[in-house]
């Protein structure tokens, strides 16, 4: 990746590096896709996601692991959504 400004989740819980939790908060996509990364932590249980999410970075990259395309649709999809409403 190749920004200084990253948010990770692990469990339920959004980690920030880089970026301040008011400007995070103010990107809606960016919060949309985080968030589809817990619910994807919950759907399969915390190591089990952990597990999946690697296989599927190591056999497929990061840009095609097909969580990180599930949580991109999700920001695309908020995005749009907010646009709409403003």
């Amino acid at each position: 990746m190749k920004t200084s400004n990253v948010a990770m989740v692990l469990g339920k819980t959004i980690h920030l590096s880089g970026v301040k939790k008011e400007e995070f908060l103010q990107d809606h996509s960016w919060v949309a896709h985080e968030l589809c990364h817990v619910q994807q932590f919950k759907e399969n249980g915390y190591f089990k996601f952990l597990w999946l999410y690697l296989l599927e970075s190591y056999r497929n990259g990061y840009y095609n692991n097909k969580y990180e395309v599930e949580a991109r649709q999700a920001g695309t999809k908020a995005a749009q959504e907010w646009r709409n409403l403003t």
